[in-house]
This record gives structure tokens, C-alpha cells and sequence, in this order.
């Protein structure tokens, strides 16, 4: 199977050797975005920015691939403080995401630094997003 990984500086920069997304053509999968800001690397405070941040960084993700957030058919949440912090970053999450939701795993996880951590599968569906996949702005596309 071909795929196509992307990375762009329009993310946070990765914390190793990975790529921000990867693209199977019918699916496309992304990195786990923690909340750093892509233009200044701070990270905001608090659970419910935190949550704001980290989706906005999987929508610039998903764009690059041609997607957005409406193609996401599953996630999984890392929260640092599970307890505490679920229904801030549940009520965030409700709003971001739209019906009918993806199915979702949220664990609580040791987490450096952030509250909290989300990855992403989407599908593609259309002819006209497997058009946008190539494009990629500001993307660096590597075919593997």
C-alpha cells in the first residue's frame, strides 16, 4: 500500500521521528496533537484551552490531507488527569466534534508537561477530497 506522510510548520513541531499524518488514499490517520501553539510553541492553560488548541492542531492536520473534522470516524483522548478534567474536556470536544460523533477511546495517560493528548483515523469519502489530498498547503509530502 502507498501512503503519503505529511508534515507541516503550520504544526507543532513533533517531539520525534513521525510524521503528523499519514495518508492511505481511503484513510488517513494523524500523530497525537498535544495543545503547543505552532506559532509560538506555549502551551495555554487550563483543561478547556488546552482541549481548544489540540483540536484546532487536528483540523490544520486534517486540512492538509483535504479533511476536516466531519471525516474523523474515530479518536482516542489521552487525558493527564482523567478524573478532574473529563467533563471540561468532554463539553469541548461535543462542540468541536458534530453528529454523528466518532467512536472514541479516552484513557487517563502520564502525560510531559500537557493535559491533555488526542490522535485521529478519518475517511475519506468523496472524489473531491481524494482531489484535495494532494494538495497539502504548506506541507512537505513524502510518498513511502
Amino acid at each position: 500500500m502507498t501512503h503519503i506522510a505529511h508534515t507541516s510548520d503550520t504544526l507543532p513541531n513533533p517531539a520525534g521521528p513521525y510524521s503528523h499524518v499519514i495518508d492511505c488514499g481511503s484513510f488517513v490517520v494523524t500523530a497525537g496533537f498535544g495543545p503547543q501553539d505552532p506559532e509560538t510553541g506555549l502551551v495555554p492553560e487550563g483543561i478547556e484551552a488546552q482541549t481548544e488548541q489540540v483540536i484546532t492542531n487536528l483540523e490544520n492536520a486534517l486540512a492538509l490531507a483535504g479533511l476536516t473534522l466531519k471525516d474523523v470516524v474515530r479518536s482516542t483522548v489521552h487525558l493527564e488527569h482523567l478524573d478532574r478534567d473529563y467533563a471540561v474536556y468532554n463539553a469541548v470536544y461535543a462542540r468541536r466534534f458534530v453528529e454523528p460523533y466518532p467512536a472514541r477511546t479516552t484513557v487517563g495517560s502520564r502525560l510531559a508537561s500537557i493535559l491533555v493528548e488526542i490522535d485521529v483515523m478519518a475517511v475519506r469519502t468523496s472524489p473531491e477530497s481524494q482531489r484535495n489530498s494532494a494538495d497539502g498547503a504548506g506541507a512537505r509530502a513524502r510518498a513511502a
